[in-house]
This record gives structure tokens, C-alpha cells and sequence, in this order.
């Protein structure tokens, strides 16, 4: 079976979900996330396929979020967490907005591009992208055109030869927290201001199955109360992205598993997932899950 995994955007929390969710994958299908023909990632999901594209097991990811880790890169590297900082005032990606007017993007997108630009300091992805070597063949890392929209997958073939930590910053260059990235005259940002997951790359690839982990989408909805509605909305424009990239696989005959965070999960995420506070609690959530994997397929 020739099978690709793709990983979504979700932040700090979302990372360590989908490592949860990757050990069940591992367990309930008896299959080893390193040895997918292709690892697509867009956001912190960048950081997870990038990892394992470097050798390194689900399992080692958990330890080091665990604090039981002895590789030492993997233990600096989720020790950190970048500080919220003011933004700059200036808009690098109003051009989307325009776009947005125009139909040509969605909704979200076009509001992205009327948040400033982030300040926060990516230097813990880049030194991650320094100190480890992606040795899968086909690890792709999803960036965002800050002026059109257009996503790139670096590591595909057609996409510009960019530096692992590159790649990984500018696919996690959240509009409004991060600085968008420069790279091979263009300015990126995260991946997920356009899609979640971009699992419709994979389309012309004709996989027979591909793993989505999203923990920025939920179908069924989810209900919220408080500021969580905040972010049950943009949850919802991003499920629905998702839809019609699992609808476009499905029509392609690629068979897909899908997997997100369910209620008592987002309850314990809380409304930021950057919150790292709430990491701990997080995994102790997704552990308490009863996961069925193979039941999620269609």
C-alpha cells in the first residue's frame, strides 16, 4: 500500500496532540509514520513531518514532551516556547485582503492579510532545522505567498531548494505572532492561512491511502461557550477547507483516515493553542481517549 501522511497546522497544542494521535495511528494500524511514501506538513504539523522525515519516532517525540527524552535536540527543542510579543505595524500580507475582495481567496485568508506582522522569534525553529537531517525522500513543509496566497510545499520537487529551518519557520509563520519569511525573492507565511492540512497536494500523487491529523478541524462541530466561540469559527472555515480536500482524495480513489480533536479534548485546549501552560493537560486528555483509528477511514 502506498500511503502518505498529512499533518496540520494547531500550534504548540496541537503538536503535542498529534503526537498522541500518531502513537494511536502507530498502535491501532501497526504502521510506523517514518515509512509513508510522502510526509506533508503545514504549520506546527512542518515541525512534526520534519522529525520524523529526520528518523525520529512518534515515540521519541512524546518522550521529550514528556521530559523522558535522551536525545538532546528533541529536549531543548520542546523545552522552548516563543513569547507573544507586540506586533510591528505594518501589514505584509494586505494583498491578500485584496485578493479576498476579489473571490480569489477565502475568508480567512483575507482576514489574515489585515493582521501586522509578528515579532515573535522563530530562531528555536531554524536552530531545530540546524541540528537535524531530514534523510526521507519526500518531506514536504507548506508556506503560504504572503502577496497571492499560492501554497508551496518545500521539499517537493517544484518547490525553490530553501534550508530545513527555513522551510519549517516559514510554514509556522502565523500572520500576526510570527514575521513572515523571505525566501528565494518571495515573502511567506503559514501554510495554514490557506489550508489546514493541504491534503489536496497529494491528489496528484494517487496514494492508496493518506493519514490526516488535524487538530485545527472537527466534523462533526463542536459546540463552545466563552472565547472558545472565537475559535470554534475559524475551526469551522478550516473544517470545511478540509472537506473539500478529503472529498478531492476520496474522488482521486485514495482511501483516507481522518483524525481530530474531540470535545473533551478542545475543552482542555482552550481557546489558544499556544498556551503552553495547557500542554501537560493536553496529553493527559488525548491519552484518556478512546481512539479508533481503522473505524476513522472511508
Amino acid at each position: 500500500m502506498r500511503r502518505g501522511l498529512a499533518v496540520g497546522c494547531g500550534g504548540t497544542l496541537g503538536f503535542a496532540w498529534t503526537a498522541i494521535a500518531l502513537q494511536a495511528v502507530q498502535r491501532d494500524l501497526d504502521w510506523d509514520a517514518r515509512t509513508a511514501d510522502v510526509l506533508i506538513g503545514t504549520s506546527a504539523g512542518s515541525e512534526m513531518v520534519a522529525l520524523l522525515g529526520s528518523g525520529r519516532s512518534v515515540d521519541e517525540v512524546v518522550a521529550a514532551l514528556d521530559g523522558k527524552s535522551d536525545d538532546p535536540v528533541l529536549t531543548r527543542h520542546v523545552a522552548h516556547h516563543p513569547r507573544l510579543r507586540l506586533p510591528r505595524l505594518s501589514w505584509p500580507a494586505r494583498g491578500l485582503t485584496a485578493r479576498g475582495l476579489r473571490g480569489e481567496v477565502d475568508l480567512t485568508a483575507a482576514l489574515a492579510g489585515l493582521l501586522p506582522a509578528g515579532r515573535g522569534d522563530a530562531t528555536w525553529l531554524r536552530d531545530l532545522g540546524d541540528q537535524i537531517e531530514v534523510t526521507h525522500p519526500a518531506t514536504w513543509m507548506v508556506a503560504a505567498d504572503a502577496a497571492t496566497g499560492a501554497r508551496v510545499a518545500f521539499g517537493s520537487p517544484d518547490a525553490p531548494k530553501v534550508g530545513l529551518g527555513d522551510a519549517i519557520a516559514a510554514s509556522w509563520a502565523i500572520p500576526g505572532w510570527f514575521p513572515p519569511v523571505r525566501l528565494a525573492g518571495r515573502t511567506y507565511l503559514d501554510g495554514g492561512t490557506i489550508s489546514s492540512v493541504s491534503a489536496d497536494l497529494l491528489v496528484p500523487l494517487d496514494l492508496d491511502e493518506v493519514i490526516v491529523v488535524a487538530p485545527m478541524t472537527s466534523d462533526p462541530p463542536v459546540p463552545a461557550t466563552g472565547l472558545a466561540r472565537l475559535e470554534r469559527l475559524l475551526r469551522r472555515r478550516m473544517t470545511r477547507g478540509l472537506n473539500r480536500e478529503v472529498a478531492m482524495l476520496r474522488a482521486a480513489g485514495t482511501r483516507v483516515v481522518r483524525i481530530e480533536p474531540r470535545p473533551a479534548e478542545l475543552a482542555v485546549m482552550g481557546f489558544n493553542f499556544m498556551d503552553v501552560r495547557r500542554r501537560p493537560a493536553t496529553i493527559a486528555a488525548a491519552r484518556s481517549q478512546e481512539w479508533s483509528v481503522s473505524q476513522s477511514a472511508r
